[in-house]
């Protein structure tokens, strides 16, 4: 495996002047900075454009596939899919690409409005609708579905952890009983291309609500579709997500079946983070726990029936 070199903003800016020689954008030299704190891989160059450095050969692999999947995403979807403006090698084996940024802040910035929802249902229509023979020929992997029995009796195990850390009620996972995780596995032919990072860092979102775009599709894969149901509800909380593939014509299984991985999910991911094995901060996996287990219309209905039942028995 090749050895990537760290990229300064030296490097950066070497290699973005030889691009606007050829002709790309913002002549007159653009501002360089990374996106993240710390990151070296993922730098902003100028306002307008993003450039993404591999930083082995297995992500040199995977971006230069995204760039066909982008392709053959892009007509299915009613959001932006970034757009490479160049692309090529900025190291021995290395590959590249300067795409265009997508304008608008993350799901982290911005609450996502009604229509913003039926944003993401066509965003998990369309997603149905692209060609998996298509995609499987452009290198994307099939994965089959997680159990979610062996991830129920996980997130009980992490639960009593929270418990014991005042983060967690361990009965909350009571509501998802062992015949229900059975109930609700995936079923057979139902695989779609699953972007599996929806991330509220990847949905681009605009100051009204509205989704304008969907960021990095290296994770993509032919596979469940409740896992995109379960990314969206960390991103923008439990009964939008359900709201939003309710849209899409998912029915009541897959929607729960989203809910549920999203929920053992953070469970699971929060106590790691307690146990300093997680990478995501402690703030991040404590609202996306939140988010998950935002109580959904069904649930409040059956409540709301238990609790007429109760009243007409006394």
């Amino acid at each position: 495996m090749t050895q990537a070199p760290t990229p300064t903003a030296d490097t950066v800016r070497l290699l973005v002047r030889s691009l606007l020689k050829a002709g790309t954008p913002d002549a007159g030299g653009p501002e360089v900075r990374p996106v993240a704190e710390g990151g070296h891989f993922t730098w902003w160059i100028g306002a307008r454009h993003v450039l993404r450095l591999a930083a082995d050969r297995e992500a040199s692999l995977r971006g230069r596939r995204e760039l066909r999947l982008r392709d053959l995403v892009r007509p299915h979807v009613p959001v932006a899919v970034p757009t490479s403006v160049a692309q090529g090698e900025w190291s021995p084996g290395l590959a590249y690409t300067l795409d265009t940024k997508v304008p608008g802040g993350s799901a982290e910035e911005h609450d996502v409005s009604a229509v913003g929802e039926a944003d993401l249902a066509g965003l998990l229509t369309g997603l149905r609708e692209v060609p998996v023979r298509q995609a499987e020929a452009l290198g994307v992997p099939r994965v089959a579905p997680r159990s979610l029995e062996a991830l129920r009796r996980e997130a009980a195990r992490a639960a009593e952890l929270l418990h014991a850390a005042d983060e967690f009620d361990p009965a909350r996972l009571h509501q998802l009983t062992s015949p229900a995780a059975v109930q609700l596995a995936a079923q057979p032919g139902s695989a779609v291309l699953v972007h599996h990072a929806l991330t509220g860092d990847h949905l681009v979102i605009s100051a009204d609500g509205r989704v304008r775009g969907v960021l990095d599709w290296t994770g993509t894969v032919v596979g469940d579709p409740a896992e995109d149901i379960a990314s969206l509800a960390l991103a923008v909380g439990s009964p939008a997500a359900v709201r939003a593939a309710t849209l899409a014509g998912y029915g009541a299984r897959p929607c729960l079946r989203g809910l549920w991985l999203a929920r053992c999910d953070t469970v699971i991911r929060l106590a790691a983070g307690l146990d300093r094995r997680a990478a995501e901060p402690l703030p991040l996996l404590r609202t996306r726990l939140r988010r998950a287990w935002e109580a959904i219309l069904l649930e409040r209905v059956t409540e709301l029936r238990d609790e007429e039942t109760d009243d007409a028995e006394s």
